[in-house]
């Protein structure tokens, strides 16, 4: 009889447990994701200041205590910050800088990584340490030697330094790519040497289609980089036909001096088009962070 009775106190202290490591679970899923929403709604304030003052009409600018929600709306800022500077001419200079380097950045950086990853050759491992090397270099140190160099070639006031120097690669993104060509079997390369397939056929076929999450990476980062890219366009870019969204927004703003209103709304614009791209990529550039670096 004492034996039955223990028998049946045994299951209900085991329910019992197990209803307290799920209340645990729960409550911990729950403490992540209301730490998640705080962070997410304190980083999220300056960008929706921006947007509500750039909706504000002047008088409303500097009021105490400030207001979050305009009243009234003041539309008129966009139409203003389009055509208070030549809006949509620094937009197309922006685009053609960021999409040239979005592509020779691809094409370099993969290459590169491929040579590093997939490819035995003697001095491959030392070469690589010194690429990494090159990641604590400061900009600072190597620009002014970049701009003799591109003041030798004759290429100050044009683009030319702001895009063919990303066919030479990036040291981040070949390190990051390489780390993912590596978690990728070598049965598929040496299966495709079997049937004949030459390197370049590997890493065409095999290697760059598998590779599409950390492509991603690389292609949103770079985009990002140059797309908000400051310090070199006002370096080498002399011409006001040249210039991009980010050196037209400083020149609007020492023009306009205090219309801040036109001026959030020439940054909203700007940063309209790196929200959209992150919202229909996000997916993928988790992926591919998440999947680099798995294997050393």
């Amino acid at each position: 009889m004492a034996k039955s009775s223990t028998q049946a106190v045994i299951p209900e202290r085991s329910s019992s447990v197990l209803r307290g490591l799920r209340f645990q679970h729960i409550a911990r899923r729950i403490a992540a994701y209301g730490a998640l929403v705080v962070l997410g709604a304190l980083f999220s304030i300056p960008f929706l200041w921006l947007f509500s003052t750039s909706l504000k009409a002047p008088e409303q600018l500097f009021r105490l205590p400030p207001e979050w929600i305009p009243n009234p709306v003041a539309w008129g800022n966009y139409p203003r910050a389009l055509t208070a500077i030549p809006f949509f001419l620094y937009l197309q200079n922006t685009l053609y800088i960021t999409f040239f380097n979005v592509v020779a950045t691809l094409i370099s950086c993969s290459l590169a990584a491929y040579g590093f990853a997939r490819i035995e050759w003697p001095g491959r491992n030392a070469l690589f340490v010194v690429l990494l090397g090159t990641l604590m270099i400061p900009y600072s140190v190597i620009q002014i030697p970049q701009f003799l160099i591109f003041r030798d070639l004759g290429w100050i006031g044009t683009t030319n330094p702001l895009t063919w120097p990303a066919f030479f690669g990036n040291a981040f993104f070949i390190f990051l790519l390489r780390q993912f060509y590596l978690t990728i079997p070598q049965e598929l390369s040496a299966a495709a040497k079997i049937d004949g397939a030459s390197e370049l056929q590997i890493y065409w076929r095999i290697i760059l289609p598998l590779s599409r999450p950390a492509l991603a990476v690389v292609a949103l980062f770079t985009f990002m980089n140059n797309w908000n890219d400051f310090v070199g366009p006002l370096i080498y870019l002399g011409d006001r036909e040249q210039y991009t969204l980010a050196i037209g927004l400083y020149g609007f703003l020492s023009r306009a001096r205090t219309e801040w209103g036109p001026l959030m709304a020439a940054a909203m614009l700007m940063i309209a088009p790196i929200i959209v791209l992150f919202f229909f990529t996000q997916r993928t550039f988790i992926q591919g962070i998440t999947l680099t670096g798995l294997k050393g």
